[in-house]
């Protein structure tokens, strides 16, 4: 496993607990939210709004209901045990380009930052493959993703938590990212995205 270029510091683990938007578990709902989300709060100067799924069931539910995600990140497993196989299979089926990646739990490497990045500028759906874990990979996904779009990931034993990717929220992420150990300055560069003015933690980022 290659090492990561950011880790989440003990002092932040109880704050990736709360879910960062609603939770639901229905899937109809929920995307009739992402596509008014779209239509609201898109921007023009940024590019087409996605719809970001991160988890190997949150991906399963929304194609069922009818959406395939923009930017798909599955890493074949649901809270730490390996996914319902009707799942893998379903997942395993689907045509989308791939992009595998290795990201270590609780981290964030710099080929998953590369990957999503590249993921969110292209033109037709994209499945990120990871080796490890995504468990982290909503957040990079919410500073990175155009306004107006929709980042969703799994609360567990809860359901799909919808994060609508606004000013307010992007701020929010902002502070969460920059809060992980590590290269913040090169993370950012990673993703393709300018620091915000309020990163003055440096190259080595926070402890």
């Amino acid at each position: 496993m290659t090492d990561p270029l950011l880790t989440l510091p003990e002092s932040l683990r109880d704050a990736f607990k709360e879910p960062l938007g609603p939770v639901t578990t229905d899937a109809e709902a929920l995307l009739e939210a992402v596509d008014e989300t779209r239509e609201r709060r898109g921007s023009t100067s940024e590019g087409s709004a996605r719809l970001v799924a991160v988890g190997d069931v949150v991906t399963y539910h929304l194609r069922e209901a009818g959406r395939v995600p923009d930017v798909a990140l599955v890493d074949g497993r649901t809270e730490r045990e390996a996914v319902r196989e009707e799942i893998e299979t379903a997942l395993a089926a689907t045509e989308e380009r791939r992009i595998a990646v290795e990201n270590p739990a609780a981290a964030l490497s710099t080929a998953l930052l590369d990957a999503l990045a590249e993921a969110l500028a292209a033109s037709e759906p994209v499945t990120i493959e990871v080796t490890g874990e995504e468990d982290l990979a909503a957040l990079p996904a919410m500073v990175a993703a155009p306004l107006g779009s929709t980042v969703v990931y799994g609360q567990p034993g809860e359901g799909m938590v919808r994060v609508a990717v606004t000013p307010e929220a992007r701020r929010r992420a902002r502070e969460l990212f920059e809060g992980l150990s590590g290269d913040i300055a090169a993370a950012y560069d990673a993703l393709g995205v300018e620091p915000s003015e309020s990163d003055e933690t440096g190259p080595e980022g926070s402890a």
